[in-house]
């Protein structure tokens, strides 16, 4: 038999006793080593180095409008917290945050890039490359050229995935689309940078990307009859089963609606 299993109970459990009252007294050791070292300063915040995408977000700026919002040392610092503050500060779209010893924060950013305004004209909201909303100062946004897309809340991934599916297509004919709007009833209607407008109708990605390409591919030859290039195109109507019908500027009256079967 070893010695432990012949050890007397009583001497036993002393020892285990013995043990649970070392390791209790190192455990409140340690607290008390770590709470005295945090009250000599030696811990306390003193600074954030920001890193990753900051191509909008100035890091001095940052800085002000984030560690107010902190509060403890860099043993106590809720990072969570931290996060969160630096996520509600414009541009900003994500946050990683973790300390850095003895007495800093080391934070590493996403940006928000740009895709689309979404919403009516004067409303502040963009659209990111995810298709979420973020919301800037007007003066911050420097894309003149992004389009404008609308459709109900919920809807905008949707709505920017079908711009992205929809502006090769009128790319092509050297148009461009400048706004595309989804209304509440699952129509879409496209605005061009020439002013026309274009009813593209219900259904899926695929089919409406499908009915505006048949559209366009056939729709230099029914301009071209017209003595007209698709420039010239003021409005057009894809939600009908057979074909389309096509407004032409300059065209006379009598004959200013065009129709073809795609």
């Amino acid at each position: 038999m070893s010695d432990t299993l012949s050890m007397p109970f009583d001497v036993r459990l002393m020892n285990a006793t013995s043990a649970c009252l070392i390791a209790l007294f190192g455990v409140l050791a340690l607290t008390l080593l770590a709470g005295w070292a945090a009250n000599q300063g030696w811990f306390a915040l003193r600074g954030v180095v920001v890193g990753g995408d900051i191509a909008h977000s100035n890091a001095v700026t940052l800085r002000a409008h984030v560690l107010p919002r902190l509060e403890g040392s860099i043993l106590t610092v809720d990072l969570q917290r931290a996060r969160q503050a630096f996520e509600s500060a414009p541009w900003v779209r994500r946050a990683i945050v973790r300390r850095e010893f003895p007495n800093q924060l080391k934070v590493i950013l996403q940006e928000h890039r740009a895709a689309a305004h979404w919403g009516p004209e004067g409303d502040p909201r963009l659209l990111n490359s995810f298709g979420e909303v973020f919301e800037v100062n007007a003066g911050e946004v420097e894309h003149e050229g992004l389009p404008r897309l609308m459709g109900p809340a919920g809807q905008e991934a949707q709505t920017l995935a079908m711009y992205r599916q929809l502006q090769p297509l009128f790319e092509r004919l050297d148009l461009s689309l400048e706004t595309l709007e989804l209304s509440g009833q699952g129509g879409w209607v496209a605005h061009l940078d020439t002013g026309a407008q274009v009813e593209l109708g219900r259904g899926t990605e695929a089919e409406v990307a499908q009915r505006a390409g048949r559209f366009l591919a056939s729709l230099t030859q029914v301009t071209a009859r017209y003595q007209r290039r698709p420039e010239a195109m003021e409005s057009a109507d894809l939600r009908h089963a057979d074909g389309y019908a096509l407004r032409l500027r300059g065209v006379a009256t009598g004959g200013s609606n065009a129709s073809a079967k795609p």
